[in-house]
């Protein structure tokens, strides 16, 4: 391990960590975060570029993925916490008045549903799979850009009354990114720099290829950075270990962060406390939904069957537009919290049992975990964390990571370990 500006790990969480380096890619090198209280660390294992030996470290670049989610959903929050947009806002008023998908217009879709999977909108807009076939292990998405996504827009269907199901939708995220960058007449990359990432000292988060440290290799052949023009909200974000320290510290203490001006702080503490609260009821195994990010009430199952981020076949695993949240794809929802007609934010719903659960091992007050993953063809993320207990969890895995599956379920163990020793200390 390598980590020079954070002191090594103890000898206990050392001994934590070692099953989640055992699952990590062996191509590649890791990076994992780990917050336990006041306790900071960043420990770091392997290679970022197998033909320079170059080492992953605390600010080694990786691609995020679907956590790229968690971002739009603070952007949302936060627009909403300005009055600049409302949950309840219909897509309509952010589209051209041709290019919004044909639906039933007595329950019309919002930023909301987007931002829940609860849309109705289908995985991925039409017309995109038939250019993916010649790229597919490269660069599937790289020549679908913004202009194809709003001339499909029109002819993409919507299953269901908007709010009803959750069904887990790209298409749905990334246009939520497109209509926030519409409101606030910015591009989305240039919107959650000046909203998100700067505010919150994220100098190396971004959608743009910046440092290409982490690497991907296929047969050998090292795969390209991923790009998503059409779609970038949805899964297109970079990042290192030392800005995802920051982002976990920001949702588990909301002054954790020292924040430049005295009112964008309190609108972006506000959008902080905004994202961890679950939106919908987890219905058939699958997690409550909250503003980009997934909840659980302790203890979580480790992962279901068919993979960490849904039933998706072999030939699809590390496909970033193939992630969904777990097995509530599809399922009937609680409703979506309703929303007031005032303030446009959604009320609060009830909180999660902070008992521990038959049968679990979690402390008594952990309550709930929170958390996304990702997957790119050249990286694999997992962020999560607990409130209650104030322990996070980041992994960032390069090098084409074929045993993904296996480093979600390790970091979802991981972190429900580290949540119980915390409980216990």
């Amino acid at each position: 391990m390598n980590a020079p500006l954070y002191p090594p790990p103890s000898p206990e969480l050392d001994r934590l960590l070692r099953p989640l380096f055992h699952a990590a890619a062996t191509s590649g090198g890791a990076a994992v975060v780990v917050i336990r209280g006041d306790e900071r660390t960043v420990a770091c294992r392997g290679h970022a570029v197998r033909s320079t030996e170059l080492p992953v470290r605390a600010d080694t670049r990786f691609e995020l993925g679907s956590v790229t989610k968690t971002f739009t959903g603070l952007l949302l929050a936060e627009m909403a916490a300005r009055g600049e947009v409302r949950y309840d806002d219909p897509i309509d008023r952010y589209l051209p008045a041709d290019a919004a998908p044909g639906y039933p217009q007595e329950r019309p879709i919002t930023l909301l549903h987007l931002a829940t999977h609860t849309s109705g909108l289908p995985r991925l807009p039409d017309g995109v799979v038939p250019g993916q076939v010649p790229r597919w292990f490269t660069r599937p998405y790289a020549t679908f850009g913004p202009a194809h996504l709003l001339r499909a827009l029109p002819r993409t269907p919507v299953r269901g009354t908007p709010g009803a199901q959750v069904r887990y939708s790209n298409l749905g995220c990334g246009l939520l990114g497109l209509l926030l960058a519409n409101a606030a007449g910015q591009r989305y990359d240039d919107l959650l720099a000046a909203r998100v990432c700067g505010p919150l000292g994220l100098m190396d988060t971004s959608c743009g290829p910046g440092r290409e440290e982490d690497a991907g290799y296929r047969r050998g052949r090292r795969v390209p950075s991923f790009r998503l023009p059409a779609l970038p909200a949805a899964a297109a974000l970079r990042s290192t270990a030392d800005d995802m320290l920051r982002y976990l510290q920001a949702h588990l203490a909301l002054d954790a962060v020292p924040l430049p001006a005295r009112a964008d702080a309190t609108v972006l503490r506000t959008a902080l406390n905004e994202v961890r609260r679950p939106r919908t009821g987890g219905r058939r195994g699958g997690p409550r939904i909250c503003l980009g990010w997934n909840h659980r009430a302790l203890p979580a199952p480790t992962v279901p069957p068919d993979g960490p981020d849904g039933p998706d076949g072999p030939d699809r695993r590390g496909d970033p537009l193939t992630e969904g949240p777990e097995r509530s794809e599809g399922a009937s929802v609680s409703p979506v919290s309703p929303v007031s007609p005032v303030s446009g934010i959604p009320s609060t719903p009830s909180p999660p049992q902070e008992d521990q659960e038959p049968g679990g091992n979690a402390p008594r007050g952990a309550g709930e975990v929170i958390y996304h993953v990702g997957a790119t063809r050249r990286s694999t993320a997992f962020v999560g964390f607990s409130p209650r207990a104030q322990v996070g969890l980041a992994v960032l895995a390069g090098g084409l990571p074929l045993r993904s599956r296996d480093l979600v379920r390790s970091a979802h163990d991981t972190l429900r370990a580290l949540i119980t020793e915390q409980g216990e200390g």
